[in-house]
């Protein structure tokens, strides 16, 4: 019989790349969420029966213990904006971590691949990239040889950094960090590196896995606005002002009880004032025999919608060469 993998957070955006690599590779692929009805497209990853969504709580040892019961290797890649609440920082990144490497032991699944964060410190200098480092040692504490993977920035159809600023209205772009690096990764580049985790192909330790360009975030945006066809000012925000914004939209989401968004918080405002990029020396794609895969390789396949006449601005552009 084919071997099983669990994945934790399987029908995210990560998730759903990791498991339609380890259901072309042959595995038996049970993916683990919280709306089980909500995750129903996985199905359509492998043969019938292949790929199945499983309903799994992570905060609770018996829901996580029966996701994990008879695999072979499992994968964790859910994560959280949330600092506080149910799901926050606390109880995703570490305590939830944790339970899922304890209960790998526990119940002899062989391999673990856990997906953390470029930028994960314990001295870091916002919440969210220290407890995705205690979350990381809380793994490690369990099984310490699991597979860790620390991706930059992820990009592909269906992220939530190039389409959110893609679908911005306005002839202003505003922006906070706008001189801080980045190494933005292609989704399916990281899947790979946890599928061969998964596997056993990737040997244990831990891997920084940014793209082949460093960008600063004005840069990310004016090659965004290229790919778009859009023209508009990319205008760099202070922190001081950032500050000021998280504060109001973290309050904001506090007295509403959760219900209205905070489209930036100060964790993540903390976060922008460090640069995300792979360390000096660190093992990385390298290690794995993964050439990382452009920016300029995608972006286009995904961002053309957002352009002024949308799928038919080739032709226009063509169209318009010839009469020239």
């Amino acid at each position: 019989m084919a071997k099983l993998v669990t994945i934790f957070g399987g029908s995210g955006f990560l998730g759903r790349y990791i498991a339609r690599r380890l259901a072309k590779d042959g595995w038996r692929v049970r993916v683990a969420v919280r709306r089980v009805e909500q995750a129903g497209f996985v199905r359509m990853y492998g043969h019938t029966g292949q790929v199945m969504p499983w309903a799994c709580n992570i905060r609770d040892d018996d829901s996580v213990r029966a996701a994990l019961r008879g695999a072979d290797a499992a994968v964790t890649c859910v994560g959280t904006f949330d600092r506080k609440g149910r799901n926050s920082f606390q109880a995703i990144h570490v305590e939830a971590a944790g339970r899922i490497a304890r209960t790998c032991l526990e119940e002899g699944v062989r391999r673990l691949v856990h997906v953390s964060a470029l930028g994960a410190n314990p001295e870091g200098g916002s919440d969210y990239a220290r407890s995705k480092a205690e979350g990381e040692a809380a793994v490690l504490a369990a099984m310490p040889h699991a597979v860790i993977l620390r991706p930059s920035i992820l990009f592909g159809p269906e992220d939530a950094f190039f389409n959110r600023f893609a679908g911005m209205p306005g002839p202003v772009l505003p922006i906070l960090g706008a001189s801080t690096h980045f190494q933005p990764v292609w989704v399916d580049d990281v899947a790979a590196a946890a599928a061969m985790g998964a596997s056993g192909r990737a040997a244990p330790g831990t891997y920084e896995l940014g793209g082949p360009e460093v960008l600063t975030f004005r840069e990310l945006m004016e090659k965004m606005l290229h790919v778009t066809r859009r023209r508009k000012l990319v205008l760099g925000l202070p922190f001081w002002l950032g500050n000021l914004m998280g504060g109001a939209f973290d309050a904001g989401r506090t007295l509403s009880g959760g219900l209205v968004p905070a489209p930036v918080t100060r964790d993540q405002v903390a976060s922008l004032r460090t640069d995300n990029v792979v360390s000096p020396g660190a093992r990385g794609f390298e290690s794995l025999g993964i050439t990382p895969t452009a920016l300029d390789a995608v972006l286009p396949d995904y961002l053309w919608r957002f352009r002024p006449s949308g799928q038919y601005a080739a032709l226009k552009e063509s169209a318009r060469n010839l009469r020239s």
